[in-house]
């Protein structure tokens, strides 16, 4: 699966990427070395999953060229202000092992302290601009709070990574993205917090619907949700740590769902998010300091 999406700056980047999110450091290398075997260009980390110096060290032992592969870190709220973001891409890229980031994005908005989170994105439009990044992003940012973002910077963000799942569209935060050219990035795309969330009501993994249409296509619950989004024209980063399911979410190529597949897909959105509202998520409530090294 090689299809690529072009940002709002021009850049290319692999429409399907690999994500690490809680994946242990301990297995975050042999995860990221299978993912780069099958064919993923595009690997998704973050500050605050505590395992960057991991994917790089992944991407050195395969020993591919630099621009075969899309690099995508976040910044954590502990690292805002425009000094701070400053010293959270050199941490990051020092753990990498890289000089330049391909996508950096803002990991939280903090609309309790959102000069700290304009001073963070003002930092990554400098980075942009020295050429340390090729393009700059946000991540769980509602309409609302980007709407403040646009009125008090100056380069409109390539991507907003947020949840995005067939239980949890997000229908208006992908609206608001359209209308300013920012690309939707599914985390979460197969909806993996719907079965590993104790208060979550069904699993997508169970789903009749999803189920009957994977049938259709002789393809698994996780392929159907993955072609998708590919067809509605989101970037989606699943994860695993097992080889077989890495094969199996990279394989979602060879086949097209019909508009009303699609249709039925898009009407199983319940509405309930399943991560922790944008809006919680404070520098008190969490209080992760990223280590330097």
């Amino acid at each position: 699966m090689t299809t690529t999406l072009t940002l709002n700056n021009g850049v290319r980047m692999p429409a399907l990427g690999f994500g690490v999110f809680q994946t242990p450091p301990e297995e975050t290398i042999s995860a990221v070395a299978e993912a780069l075997r099958v064919g993923y260009r595009l690997i998704d980390t973050a500050a605050a999953y505590g395992n960057e110096r991991e994917v790089g060290e992944a991407l050195r032992r395969a020993e591919m060229d630099r621009s075969e592969v899309f690099l995508e870190t976040k910044l954590w709220i502990t690292d805002y202000g425009y000094d701070g973001a400053l010293h959270g891409f050199d941490k990051s890229a020092g753990k990498l092992g890289v000089d330049q980031i391909d996508l950096l994005l803002l990991h939280q908005p903090v609309p309790t302290d959102f000069e700290r989170t304009i001073g963070a994105y003002k930092a990554l439009e400098t980075l942009l601009a020295d050429g340390r990044v090729r393009a700059i992003g946000i991540s769980n940012v509602m309409p609302d709070v980007l709407d403040r973002l646009l009125a008090e910077t100056s380069v409109v963000p390539a991507v907003n990574q947020v949840e995005v799942h067939p239980y949890f569209t997000q229908a208006d935060v992908q609206a608001a993205d359209a209308e300013h050219g920012i690309l939707t990035q599914a985390w979460s795309p197969i909806g993996g917090i719907t079965s590993y969330r104790g208060d979550s009501p069904r699993s997508t993994f169970e789903d009749p619907v999803l189920g009957e249409i994977a049938e259709a296509h002789g393809r698994t619950r996780a392929q159907v949700m993955l072609r998708w989004h590919l067809q509605q024209g989101r970037s989606a980063i699943p994860k695993s740590v097992r080889p077989e399911r890495i094969a199996e979410n990279f394989d979602v190529a060879g086949f097209e769902l019909t508009a009303d597949e699609l249709a039925r897909i898009d009407a199983l959105d319940t509405g309930v998010r399943g991560g922790p509202e944008p809006a919680s998520i404070t520098p008190e409530t969490f209080d992760r300091e990223i280590p330097e090294a």
